[in-house]
């Protein structure tokens, strides 16, 4: 009999800073609960909620803001499995579909990483495209490398 396994609904975005298209500066954080585990911010899908209401909801949540301009959303749901060693501690999934934002932050836009009780990061940075995928997280450069790469092709960066 074969497993089958349960994914997480969830959006993530692709932050650029407010400088764009001057400079192209992408927005990493890290994580308050993983040593060293620098990310882009994403949250679930709550039932009834679009990917496009979960995005701005998970940036007010996480980053304490929300005041974006969407560029651009990848076309297709991303899956992804859970390392090993993630597995069954947050969450009763085995990894997370995603749905991926291209988003800037409008010049006003101001970032409070302790907007919320439970900070989900610690500190941020913006960062080019090369410094990128040396401080995200391993697991997640793959993925990162393609959205970018597509959001680059279509001409959104």
């Amino acid at each position: 009999m074969e497993c089958v396994k349960s994914y997480r609904p969830n959006v993530a975005a692709v932050i650029l800073s407010s400088k764009y298209p001057e400079k192209c500066e992408f927005f990493i954080a890290h994580r308050s609960d993983i040593k060293n585990a620098w990310q882009f911010p994403q949250g679930g899908i709550d039932e009834g909620e679009t990917p496009q209401e979960a995005l701005f909801r998970e940036l007010q949540e996480e980053i304490g803001c929300n005041t974006i301009e969407i560029l651009g959303e990848y076309p297709e749901w991303i899956t992804y499995d859970f390392p090993e060693t993630a597995r069954g501690k947050q969450y009763p999934f085995d990894g997370q579909t995603q749905k991926y934002f291209l988003v800037r932050l409008k010049e006003c836009a101001n970032i409070d990483l302790e907007a919320y009780d439970i900070p989900e990061f610690k500190e941020y940075e913006f960062v080019d495209y090369e410094s990128l995928f040396q401080r995200v997280t391993y697991f997640k450069r793959k993925v990162y490398r393609r959205v970018i790469d597509y959001f680059i092709k279509e001409g959104l960066i």
